[in-house]
Formats: C-alpha cells, sequence, structure tokens
C-alpha cells in the first residue's frame, strides 16, 4: 500500500471521533505498529486536528472534510487562484481565512513559476468597496435562514425597499450579487449587493420552501 493511500485510510478510521490505539490501526491496515506511530505523527505535523500519543492512542477532535490529495499543476493554479480571488475580495472574514489557506498552500507546495498567472486577478473598484460592508451579514444571514429587509437602487436609479429571503451570493471577478426572493413581487430577484443602501436583519426565520428555494432559482436560471 502506498503512503498516500494509508493516511487516508488513516484518516477514515478517525472520522468516527473515537480513541483509536496504534496497535488497533496497524491490525487494520496491516502494517506495524511503528509505521502507524510515524504516520501520526506526519498527520499531527501537517495541521490535522489529530491529538494522542504512543501507548494512549488517537482521536479527531473535530471533522475534516478534505482528505490528502495529489492535485496536477493545472489542479494546483487553480486553487491558488481562487484562493487569491477570495484573499483580496471584499468580504474581510473570508479574505483573512484565504490568507491563512494560502501560507499552508505554499508550505506544503512548489513555489508557482515565474511570471505565472498569480497577477490575473485584481479585485478592487467601488463596487467590491461598496458592497464589502453588507457581505458578513448576507453570509450569516443566507446560513441561518433570516428575512432581510433591504434599501436597494435599481438600475433606474429609484429606491425601493424589499422584504427577501436570502439564498446565495454570487462574485463575477468585480460585482457581488444576491439571489433572493422577493416577497413584494412574488418572484426570484438577484441582486447586485454594491446597490444595496440599507440593509436590516429582522431576525425572522423563514421555513424552507422548495418553490422558494436555491434549486428553484437556479432551475429558473438555467431556463
Amino acid at each position: 500500500m502506498r503512503r498516500t493511500d494509508r493516511l487516508f485510510d488513516l484518516i477514515q478510521i478517525l472520522r468516527d471521533g473515537r480513541l483509536h490505539v496504534a496497535s488497533e490501526m496497524a491490525a487494520r491496515l496491516d502494517v506495524s505498529v511503528r509505521t502507524i506511530w510515524r504516520d501520526m505523527a506526519t498527520l499531527m505535523a501537517s495541521g490535522l486536528p489529530v491529538e494522542g500519543e504512543r501507548g494512549v492512542g488517537y482521536i479527531l477532535r473535530s471533522p475534516i472534510t478534505l482528505p490528502p490529495m495529489i492535485l496536477t499543476n493545472p489542479e494546483l493554479e487553480a486553487l491558488r487562484l481562487g484562493v487569491r480571488l477570495v484573499a483580496e475580495g471584499a468580504d474581510p472574514g473570508l479574505a483573512r481565512a484565504a490568507r491563512l489557506l494560502a501560507t499552508k498552500i505554499a508550505s506544503v507546495t512548489p513555489a508557482p513559476p515565474e511570471g505565472d498567472a498569480d497577477e490575473l486577478f485584481v479585485f478592487t473598484g467601488q463596487e467590491v468597496n461598496r458592497a464589502a460592508p453588507h457581505l458578513p451579514i448576507l453570509r450569516k444571514a443566507i446560513r441561518a435562514r433570516h428575512r432581510l429587509t433591504i434599501t436597494y437602487i435599481d438600475p433606474a436609479g429609484r429606491e425601493t425597499h424589499r422584504d427577501i429571503r436570502p439564498l446565495a451570493l454570487e462574485f463575477w471577478g468585480r460585482v457581488w450579487t444576491l439571489a433572493a426572493w422577493c416577497e413584494a413581487r412574488a418572484g426570484f430577484r438577484s441582486f447586485r449587493v454594491d446597490r444595496i443602501m440599507g440593509l436590516t436583519d429582522t431576525g425572522e426565520v423563514f421555513a424552507p420552501d422548495k418553490d422558494k428555494g436555491l434549486d428553484a432559482y437556479r432551475a429558473q436560471s438555467e431556463s
């Protein structure tokens, strides 16, 4: 068994959240206990939330969803560019997390070639700056399914007030948009976040409704 495959299998064993001793894992993978010790040291050094020691056992303290992966050069380039997009975007919380992730990626991958496409993305502009204050509130409301009241400037320059169900945020390279169900119009709408002048989280939770949810919005957009 390749070491990469064995490390993957060890993570799968630990994902149940229970304490596992080295002898048990060694028997399951048909390797020596010393091999398990070395592999566990590698996993712990990689930053995975694994705790334990020889003679006691090992446990995964928090869930993870990304197993060890071997990335091709194009895949690695896509990962770098995606992280850069978020790191230089308008959402301060996600930008901070992306910078930390970029540091971890750099520590375990080869440096990008000189003059790589890393400079293709520059995320500045009035649209991004105007959207920035709203993004954390919108992300929180989407996760909690909270109704929002917004003051919005439509393309004709008119000010409108809407009660909406926020469904998803989308970034288009310069402009953030919010997919939502608009209660006043009884239909789906896409709002440019930089045109939102005021935003209030009502704290009112809306119940899931397949006819007013994200899947229905996407189906309508694609039709």
